[in-house]
């Protein structure tokens, strides 16, 4: 486990430090209970005199001294060194994070992230500090101990000695159980918070079932389960503990019994017997509070392993003889193959994205048209084949000069809790007050701006939920139109809104498309996002089954041709 923490922080120095003041304390302990050896001897004698125990009594009393103040300066600096910590290794894992294809960021894994960065980090931070050091302590104390120990007598000592391996050994056991039942629990525990959300989102549905208090049956069928995975682990846990505190039980006692024989033995003096019996407490106390510590250990131990599974993530390769110019903004596939998993989602799929062209992407759902979206800006890299901006592969390409030249319009629009003026500086933090208007104002935006009460200082809510989806989506493409991109990848903008956010939305991409300078890229499933397209590209299992000008694929009374007739049949489509 100390491997494990040493390897998970980059700069280990604040680490170091704080080991070495916990070592340091632990062996003072050891110190202090060396140096208690030859007082007693020299204060259970008949007649003593100071000078025969000045020396030890000096050593003993720096030693004292030493330990107050360093255990004052411990607790200032250990909180200081959590703080250090947990920040480290949040930025390490948020840069490691930044260079992860787009495409890790599901659901689930950003669940994940965000566990991990609040949770595990704060939590390995915390228990360095707090349980790191009585570990260290109840480890290196009862050490010391043998060593006195056996300066006393060697057959105690090799008890000790015996003593001290059995039981963590035993320890062993129950840790690595307790690290298994601490998996099944926080498993158990992130179902419930799932659940519990589920049950503040459908307040609406069960308070008209009459459930609100109750909640659904699935939440309570995951708080029993809770439970039970809870029992079963203690009851698991329950042998391999009671045995370690047998195994320190049985210890103590032998270590007492042979004590108490060599005295009435005559083989030790007054002295030695206390003194001895003073050690096996001292030895045998911080091994029994391991009991207490294991658990906690083994929750750093899983926190750390949930941290090195993302900081173990492969990243995009990046080539270090990259280029930073592409040319112009045309896209070509040039015989890419993409699997999410075994079987391709994309086959064998080669097309040209002309310069300043407008390209839309149909099909049924599960074509493969996001696929493709995601794997031009790189959310993935292909299994096969290359894509090229202009003539540069785009792994050859530098992934922030490629970034800077993407803007991407999701299906499902995310915006910052913050104002509608923010959520657009994010794409350019430097632009000017005309440039924010002229992108509004071409995002079909300004109407909108209008209408609310505080325009552009309007705040939006978490994830842009005090607005529309189509408010979004214009803000969206106002963010597309500020960041001045050169490529823009555009995902079902229309998708689902009423007839006014869509003509706006349709609008407001024509306007983007006007632009020569700018390649659009369009996926569709309504005619209104197809208007301003000059070439149509329609996908099927992965495959292309058609490409072509619109009018030439309305010759080929082929998939588009019937795809238009459908719309036109529910007047869908602009009379041309």
């Amino acid at each position: 486990m100390i491997r494990k923490l040493y390897r998970l922080f980059p700069d280990k120095s604040v680490l170091l430090k704080l080991t070495l003041l916990h070592v340091i304390l632990a062996l003072l302990q050891g110190v202090l209970l060396g140096v208690l050896v030859p007082i007693l001897n020299y204060l259970l004698k008949e007649s003593v005199a100071f000078h025969d125990i000045e020396f030890w009594l000096i050593i003993g009393a720096v030693a004292f001294v030493s330990y107050l103040t360093l255990t004052v300066i411990a607790t200032p600096v250990g909180f200081g060194a959590s703080m250090k910590l947990a920040t480290q290794l949040r930025n390490n894992v948020m840069s490691h994070v930044t260079q992860l294809p787009l495409g890790w960021f599901t659901s689930d894994n950003k669940a994940r992230l965000a566990r991990t960065l609040t949770a595990d980090i704060g939590l390995i931070a915390q228990l360095v500090v707090t349980i790191g050091a009585p570990a260290i302590v109840a480890i290196l104390v009862p050490a010391s101990i043998i060593l006195v120990t056996f300066l006393v007598n060697w057959q105690i000592g090799l008890l000790f000695l015996f003593i001290m391996p059995l039981a963590l050994f035993v320890l062993r056991w129950g840790a690595r159980i307790a690290a298994e039942e601490e998996i099944k629990l926080e498993r158990a525990a992130t179902e419930i918070a799932g659940k519990a959300i589920e049950l503040g989102q459908a307040q609406t549905v069960l308070r008209a079932a009459g459930k609100a208090v109750e909640g659904t049956k699935s939440l309570q069928q995951t708080l029993a389960e809770h439970r039970t995975v809870y029992r079963k682990g203690l009851q698991r846990a329950k042998i391999p503990f009671l045995s370690f505190i047998g195994a320190i039980t049985v210890g103590f006692i032998a270590v007492i019994l042979l004590i108490t024989q060599f005295f009435i033995d005559r083989s030790f003096t007054v002295s030695q017997t206390i003194i001895l019996f003073i050690l096996a407490v001292r030895f045998l106390e911080p091994l029994a509070y391991l009991t207490e510590l294991i658990g906690a250990l083994q929750a750093m131990d899983n926190g750390m392993n949930r941290v090195k599974d993302i900081l173990q993530t492969p990243t995009l390769p990046i080539n270090p003889r990259h280029t930073k110019n592409s040319g112009d903004t045309s896209v070509r596939l040039n015989n890419i193959t993409f699997a999410y998993d075994r079987e391709p989602v994309i086959k064998n799929v080669s097309l040209l994205f002309p310069h300043g062209s407008t390209t839309a992407l149909i099909g049924a759902s599960g074509s493969g048209k996001t696929t493709l979206i995601r794997l031009i800006a790189r959310f993935y890299d292909v299994d096969q084949g290359n894509i090229q901006i202009g003539k540069v592969d785009i792994r050859e390409l530098d992934y922030n000069t490629m970034i800077d030249d993407i803007a991407i319009i999701f299906q499902d629009v995310y915006l910052f809790d913050t104002s509608i003026r923010e959520n657009l500086l994010i794409a350019k933090p430097d632009a000017t007050e005309a440039e924010l208007k002229e992108a509004a104002s071409s995002a079909q935006l300004d109407e909108m701006l209008e209408r609310l009460p505080k325009g552009w200082d309007t705040k939006v809510g978490e994830g842009g939920l005090q607005l529309s989806g189509g408010e979004r989506q214009r803000v969206s493409i106002a963010r597309a139109f500020l960041k001045k991109a050169r490529i823009v990848l555009i995902d079902e903008a229309a998708s689902a809104l009423d007839p006014e956010n869509e003509q706006a939305i349709s609008n407001a991409i024509a306007n983007i498309s006007s632009d020569q300078n700018r390649t659009i890229i369009i996926i569709a499933h309504r005619p209104a996002t197809i208007q301003a397209a000059n070439h149509i590209v329609v996908l099927e299992n992965g495959s292309v089954i058609e490409q072509g000008s619109p009018h030439d694929l309305l010759l080929q009374n082929g998939y588009y041709a019937k795809f238009r007739q459908q719309h036109k049949q529910r007047r869908e489509w602009k009379v041309e």
